[in-house]
């Protein structure tokens, strides 16, 4: 697989490269990341969040697999959801994302219930059928074989469980795109200089966005998988949409 190649942003990089990368800058980031993002959602993230967890069809009992959860903005709602007879494992690759996320948790008094491993969404270490849901937030964009992560995130989910996956989508309202793209790629990396310290990251992340598969696309791709019933909700015009499938 040496010569196959993916895309890191605009760029085309060696299949097995991607993920050093990614790594990278989330190391660079994981700091300032919750910073960062109320910032450049103006706060609405914690709005999109919300939707996602009301969706997920979480009751008291239930175990639910927070991916890509770093700094466990879902996982914390979830957790209350579930209570102490069931669990929340949030997963991530990054370990820094997952040492923030811990730590902010924990100041918050929020641990009982929840566990954290460090994990590839393409082949996550899980026996088959040991969720009833899992969500994903903000992070497939960032893996390298999405279909792959779906494949694997399908495994383990049991029968009648649903899988949720929250990403930055294509804008369908009218006039949203040009306004959108003038923000992404003049304001969105300014902000990571002066704020961050790095506005090659979030340079990054606004070209990841751009190559993230749109609705109908990750809509198939989920079907491709195995999952039934799939459809997707658009938040503000489609800049954001949540996708949602289950496992009959």
């Amino acid at each position: 697989m040496a010569d196959k190649t993916t895309h890191f942003g605009f760029k085309q990089v060696d299949w097995e490269e991607k993920q050093r990368r990614v790594a990278g800058v989330f190391d660079s980031v994981a700091d300032k990341y919750d910073v960062m993002n109320d910032l450049m959602s103006l706060g609405i993230h914690r709005l999109w969040k919300r939707f996602a967890v009301e969706q997920s069809g979480a009751r008291p009992g239930q175990s639910i697999l927070d991916l890509a959860g770093g700094t466990g903005d879902l996982a914390a709602r979830l957790s209350r959801i579930v209570g102490p007879e069931g669990r929340v494992v949030i997963g991530d690759i990054n370990a820094s994302m997952l040492n923030n996320g811990r730590e902010r948790l924990l100041d918050q008094g929020i641990a009982g219930n929840l566990c954290f491993v460090q994990a590839n969404a393409e082949s996550l270490p899980f026996p088959d059928s040991s969720f009833d849901c899992i969500t994903m937030a903000f992070g497939l964009r960032n893996v390298t074989d999405k279909q792959k992560a779906l494949d694997s995130m399908f495994q383990i989910l049991k029968p009648g469980g649903r899988v949720l996956v929250l990403e930055f989508s294509k804008p369908v309202a009218p006039g949203l795109k040009s306004i959108y793209d003038l923000y992404s790629f003049k304001v969105l990396p300014l902000m990571g200089r002066v704020i961050a310290g790095d506005e090659e990251s979030y340079r990054y992340l606004a070209e990841s966005i751009r190559m993230h598969p749109d609705q109908d696309t990750l809509k198939s791709m989920m079907e491709r998988a195995g999952f039934e019933d799939c459809d997707y909700f658009n938040l503000c015009g489609g800049i954001v949409a949540l996708h949602r499938g289950f496992r009959f």
